[in-house]
């Protein structure tokens, strides 16, 4: 079966909470966590080995810096800026989620409209969201787009010759949508294959619908077929049980951890493994029962809502929202995660975007126009976080 047409048997569920839920909370609490913020837990033995596709030594991480030095503004006066990519020379890939603009950003803070994408339909936390290039760009010249439609959510293929796109293919269509919890992140893991965030739109039972692709980290080909190895045949399901992931990044030995907002309680990044269940409506934070994985690091909503999520230098890099700050994590050799370090704490308002540069660097998106913050006279920007 095809997941280019793919439609869940529950699309005829009703959506029952309103925009102004949002990421922070809705009607009533579901779940229940029971960890002190923030807080660390140790993988279980289990989780920390890496997936049969991984492969590599652990890395270990080193302790946070005491000092991160200042990011650079690179660009200024930007519309919601959602997802950054890399080009393999350079240049960067950023997509606005309100605009649907996707734009082409250099190092030195030019920036060109390669134009506006057909067929997005913007509202709430929905539009222009994530953004992936072809690890073989050079030979293909791919790159990935996830996007809110007018029926659904769906990751859209173009070729990208100059600075002009063609070849427009959508490979996965049918991901639910809403006004909120849209999910939208895209990125290439070390297999080679695409992995796709997903959001439950406000639907909780949809996260342990393994028929949904509502509140899932998805992993398809570059045609948008389930990948070789996923744990559900016929499936493009690679974890379920997540509320609501916008971040998504690997270590150097290959493992895979994502960022995941919380309702009212539990922010959270997870160890991803194949097939893993993260507990979600059943559980918020750590629940303890071994029918779910329980997050490493887990933050009260205020502190967090933590969107991008990227790897350097021994450390994760949790970008948030509502926290408004910046989250160094480190990563240890066995996959467990050190003490969390805050960065840069309310001064630039809604971080949404952390990308690693090919330098080093550190890219970081503000996300102060999406209705949510308060807007400073040179927002949204582009920042740079000098490599260490």
């Amino acid at each position: 079966m095809s997941y280019r047409s793919y439609r869940n048997g529950v699309t005829a569920l009703a959506v029952a909470v309103a925009l102004a839920a949002g990421c922070g909370g809705a009607p009533e609490r579901v779940g229940s966590g029971r960890t002190p913020q923030p807080s660390v837990t140790a993988p279980s033995e289990d989780a920390a080995v890496p997936s049969e596709d991984t492969a590599g030594p652990a890395t270990p991480g080193g302790e946070p810096a005491v000092r991160v030095d200042r990011p650079r503004t690179l660009v200024e006066g930007l519309a919601v800026p959602w997802g950054i990519a890399f080009l393999p020379g350079g240049d960067a890939l950023v997509t606005e989620r309100d605009t649907a603009r996707l734009l082409r950003v250099t190092g030195d803070g030019e920036v060109r409209e390669i134009g506006t994408i057909e067929g997005v339909v913007p509202g709430g936390e929905g539009g222009l969201m994530g953004v992936a290039v072809s690890p073989d760009y050079e030979r293909d010249g791919l790159v990935f787009l996830y996007l809110t439609a007018e029926s659904d959510n769906r990751i859209v293929r173009y070729r990208l010759d100059g600075d002009r796109l063609s070849e427009r293919r959508v490979i996965v269509s049918g991901i639910p949508k809403a006004g909120i919890h849209n999910g939208g992140q895209l990125a290439f893991g070390p297999d080679g294959h695409l992995y796709a965030s997903t959001g439950e739109r406000g639907d909780p039972p949809l996260a342990q619908s393994r028929d949904s692709l509502g509140g899932k980290i998805l992993r398809v080909t570059r045609d948008g077929e389930p990948a070789p190895g996923n744990p559900f045949a016929g499936s493009p399901v690679w974890s379920y049980g997540h509320r609501n992931v916008q971040g998504m990044a690997w270590d150097d030995a290959g493992r895979m951890f994502a960022s995941e907002f919380g309702q009212n309680d539990f922010d959270e990044i997870n160890l991803i493994r194949k097939g893993a269940n993260h507990g979600w409506p059943e559980v918020e934070g750590v629940g303890g029962e071994d029918r779910f994985v329980d997050p490493l690091v887990t933050w009260s909503t205020d502190e967090a809502s933590p969107s991008g999520l990227a790897y350097a230098g021994g450390s994760l890099w949790a970008a948030a929202l509502r926290g408004e700050r910046l989250w160094q994590v480190p990563v240890n050799g066995d996959g467990g995660l050190g003490t969390p370090v805050a960065h840069f704490e309310g001064e630039y308002g809604r971080l949404r975007a952390v990308v690693r540069a090919p330098d080093g660097s550190l890219w970081l998106g503000t996300s102060n126009k999406d209705g949510r913050g308060s807007p400073a006279g040179a927002d949204d920007r582009i920042l740079v976080l000098p490599a260490g």
